[in-house]
């Protein structure tokens, strides 16, 4: 025997609900989260439930009651005004007081005689008593009064049947043997932009308006308008630290680096510091800070990466030498992915007696950049590092720095990208780079929206980055980097493009690779900043028809609409009276038709009733009266639509 045996009803299958509450699940301030459960109890008494919720600065739990959906499934939603963290259980028993009252309004219909009924009634009213305010005390004991008193038998049963009887029973339950379920489980609320955001990224030091020099800060700064003016909001830099010089690599990954060459970003660390110090040739901390400050002025925030890795000349090689892999010829282990080799960078080894050290020393790092205003990091390959790092050192800074924005750049195995998102990640690169088709497209977006995923896992969607030159690229048509670039940020309600390389439409490839030629990453660049395209006004212009319309702001609100063609993609997205329609040729060479089937029922229109498709993106406008209708695209004028629909 034990302590539930008077507790009858059951609570399971909680959504959302992470590995039996092992995790927390994600919102941002504003949102409302719906919660669910299977709810029952043996035998047909009448059941309730509340859901119990309260903020982690609250002390006293807010509770509403839940709802019956159906087939024993139970609702009730609440709003998330403030950031931080939210607990949430489920109470629920069987209501006894209910079920006598439904009992008594059956009996009442039928003509019985009540007398008992009244009787029985009054000891659920007296075991009210104790509990309730004064206003409602006083009602008890008139109600009560009348149920005893026989002269009055048809006041009493009036009574009963009046709305007062209804608020006592919902008001006053007895929970004495009531059932709590089992774990009380966690919400992460974030601020806006961890739901919302536009990335632009660029190397700072291939800023310079002169080709052939170095880049700076004060360059980068000269750059925000044209940047704000597209409409992006998050300015995200590889690493500006110092660049180690042993092992440097040269242009296109080039084993030795010829006299000039400036090395890759990612080998962090030289004589100059590491990677709490600046490369001195983008310029000071006070230059860093006043690029942050103008930036902020522009409606950008700047993004770092956070790369856990070091050059050999990093001052942790000397000083931590535990913190790395020493091989038996007493050289040190530099990192490697078969066949491939990066002589200039040296992995940190998680597994070593100091590891304690290394903890607080990585953490230390975020904590200064944000002691300087940093709040995003883009973190390079975390799934190389520690889970239980990462779980840690995420809570540690969050809490500190509320409202810290961790970015994970893992393209890998999905069960380590996941595992990433639960452990504390924002925001999470995806395998949208390489789902082309409408099929691999549709089944993708099912996945992160419409699984446990959309509780946890925040996509971020990138159509290229300074790593990843995709072959859907490499030929340079225009209609595809206008296509991926606008799937990118309509699907994702979080994106980001590597700047000047996708809206100038950069494409040379490295023979047999997705990678580019000439690549960023080895070497300073020069870019015509002042260049125009049509790629750069669509930019522009879905950048701003997201920042008006709330129903590109959510990734979660996706529905595909059917087409009769493989060629033609079509999703329609909702956020209140704000409905949008995206329709995409998918063939970057030939025009594409076919009959779109619009969502009537969820635009609130009947068939037969105009309404009108406007299109952000070329001005026009067309009158629908039906279910079914006809489009056409043709990728050398524009190969999408973005309707916004009005009824």
């Amino acid at each position: 025997m034990t302590g539930q045996g008077l507790q009858r009803v059951i609570v399971e299958h909680v959504t959302p609900e992470i590995d039996a509450g092992r995790f927390y699940i994600k919102k941002t301030i504003g949102d409302t989260v719906r919660i669910e459960a299977d709810i029952f109890t043996d035998g047909h008494d009448y059941i309730a439930a509340r859901l119990l919720y309260k903020h982690q600065d609250d002390k006293k739990w807010l509770h509403l009651p839940m709802h019956l959906i159906n087939n024993d499934r139970w609702q009730a939603s609440f709003d998330l005004p403030k950031m931080g963290f939210y607990n949430y259980t489920i109470t629920a028993w069987v209501d006894h007081a209910l079920t006598w009252h439904h009992g008594f309004l059956k009996k009442y219909q039928d003509a019985q005689h009540l007398d008992v009924e009244l009787l029985i009634g009054a000891g659920f009213l007296d075991a009210m008593l104790p509990v309730a305010n004064k206003a409602d005390q006083k009602l008890i004991t008139k109600i009560t009064a009348l149920m005893h008193d026989k002269v009055k038998y048809d006041q009493a049963v009036n009574m009963v049947l009046g709305k007062e009887m209804h608020h006592l029973i919902d008001t006053y339950p007895n929970l004495e043997y009531a059932t709590t379920y089992s774990r009380e489980l966690k919400i992460y609320v974030d601020r806006e932009k961890a739901g919302f955001s536009s990335w632009y990224c660029f190397f700072p030091r291939s800023a310079s308006p002169v080709e052939g020099k170095h880049g700076t800060f004060k360059d980068c700064e000269a750059l925000l308008p044209r940047i704000a003016e597209m409409g992006f909001d998050v300015l995200y830099f590889p690493p500006i630290h110092p660049i180690g010089h042993n092992f440097r690599k040269g242009k296109n990954n080039t084993v030795n680096a010829l006299p000039g060459d400036d090395g890759v970003p990612y080998a962090i660390g030289s004589e100059e510091g590491g990677h709490k110090d600046i490369l001195k040739d983008l310029g000071t901390l006070n230059d860093f800070k006043h690029l942050m400050k103008e930036a902020a002025e522009h409606g950008l925030e700047i993004a770092l990466d956070f790369a856990i890795q070091c050059s050999p000349d990093h001052p942790y090689v000397k000083q931590h030498p535990k913190w790395f892999k020493w091989r038996p010829d007493g050289t040190v282990q530099y990192a490697e992915n078969p066949p491939k080799k990066y002589q200039d960078i040296l992995p940190i080894n998680f597994e070593n007696d100091d590891w304690q050290n290394l903890w607080k020393e990585l953490k230390n790092i975020l904590d200064y950049w944000c002691e300087q205003g940093i709040r995003i990091f883009r973190v390079d390959n975390p799934h190389t590092k520690s889970f239980h790092f990462w779980e840690w050192c995420i809570a540690e800074v969050q809490k500190k720095y509320p409202g810290t924005i961790f970015l994970s750049e893992a393209f890998t195995k999905p069960k380590v990208m996941k595992q990433l998102a639960k452990l504390g990640y924002t925001q999470s690169y995806t395998y949208y780079v390489w789902r082309n088709s409408k099929q691999e497209l549709m089944e993708y977006m099912t996945e992160l929206t419409q699984t446990e995923m959309k509780d946890y896992f925040r996509p971020n969607f990138w159509p290229n980055t300074h790593d990843i030159n995709p072959y859907a690229l490499q030929g340079g048509n225009e209609a595809a980097f206008i296509t991926r670039y606008f799937m990118a940020a309509t699907l994702s309600s979080n994106y980001g493009i590597f700047g000047p390389v996708y809206e100038l439409m950069y494409h040379a490839p490295y023979p047999g690779k997705e990678e580019y030629l000439n690549s960023e990453k080895y070497e300073v660049m020069h870019w015509d900043w002042d260049k125009r395209n049509k790629l750069t006004d669509v930019i522009t212009k879905v950048n701003a028809a997201r920042k008006v319309n709330p129903a590109l702001q959510s990734t979660n609100n996706i529905k595909f609409c059917e087409v009769h063609n493989d060629m033609l993609l079509a999703y329609y997205k909702k956020a209140g009276d704000n409905h949008i329609l995206c329709i995409i040729n998918l063939d970057p060479y030939s025009k594409q038709q076919g009959m779109v089937q619009t969502p009537l029922l969820e635009m609130g229109i009947w068939p037969g009733q105009d309404f009108t498709v406007f299109d952000i993106l070329t001005g026009r406008s067309y009158i629908w009266n039906q279910e079914w209708n006809y489009v056409e695209l043709a990728p050398r004028q524009l190969p999408v639509h973005l309707f916004k629909i009005e009824a």
